[in-house]
């Protein structure tokens, strides 16, 4: 009796957390613009979708942003990592500390720090001010990942590296970043898709004629309603992110 009613529960979850992306799939090809009704299959929205370039270049812009974005937290978030787990230096629980801020205190808050920021300093709103706010939001995200995976390392795979010759730079590029790459990998989905989906910091970041993809879904929504079109460039974004997945378990289990 406990395992069906925990199976039921568990059926309300899922259907909870995937019926909305099935019925936009499936409004993305209904033949009329009503959102309610599904009058017939059509595939017109996509190419609708294909001719409008204000989606099309704020899809560009956030893909862009996301891209950088992870590159740079991967990068920067990794050292840190790996400079409190590995090296024997002070001040590790302040590093600690403060790379944890980011993911505790709220978005918003974080938001307009951000703003004032800028303003202070004189920056003109646009690319660059919300990839610096999407940096330093993700940066924390990875550097928490990535701990725990170094965390569990067996250090002695690196520590017969360093016997059997190799210095640190070898041993760190040949055994401890192959060795971490489920941790990175991971990570760097976390990353992007923090960064692709992010509204909040970006509304406050941004400037005059930079919108991302977010943006202009809660523009068009503000004006009265999100086009189908929208629910094509939806469908697409995940077909391509099932296909990234599939891809990610499928080397994840030859490598295992």
């Amino acid at each position: 009796m406990r395992d069906r009613i925990l199976a039921f529960f568990s059926a309300l979850v899922y259907a909870f957390l995937y019926i909305p992306i099935i019925i936009v799939i499936v409004f993305s090809f209904n033949s009329s613009k009503m959102l309610g009704q599904f009058t017939g299959f059509s595939l017109k929205w996509y190419d609708v979708l294909l001719g409008d370039r204000v989606v099309w270049n704020a899809f560009y812009n956030s893909l862009n942003i996301a891209l950088v974005t992870t590159l740079v937290s991967l990068f920067l978030g990794t050292l840190a990592a790996y400079g409190v787990i590995r090296l024997d230096v002070g001040g590790k629980s302040a590093v600690d500390g403060l790379l944890y801020i980011p993911i505790i205190i709220p978005e918003i808050a974080e938001s307009l720090s951000l703003l004032l920021f800028y303003k202070f300093a004189g920056y003109q709103l646009g690319w660059l001010t919300v990839l610096l706010g999407h940096i330093a939001f993700d940066i924390s995200f990875v550097y928490v990942i990535i701990k725990a995976r170094l965390a569990g390392f067996n250090r002695s795979i690196e520590e017969a590296s360093l016997t059997l010759g190799a210095n640190e730079v070898q041993t760190f590029v040949k055994i401890t970043l192959p060795l971490s790459m489920p941790g990175i990998t991971a990570a760097a989905l976390i990353a992007f898709t923090l960064s692709f989906d992010d509204f909040i910091k970006t509304a406050f970041t941004t400037g005059p004629g930079f919108q991302t993809l977010p943006l202009v879904i809660w523009s068009q929504s503000a004006r009265g309603g999100v086009g189908p079109e929208i629910n094509a460039l939806t469908s697409i974004i995940i077909a391509f992110s099932m296909i990234l997945a599939y891809i990610y378990t499928k080397l994840a289990s030859e490598r295992s």
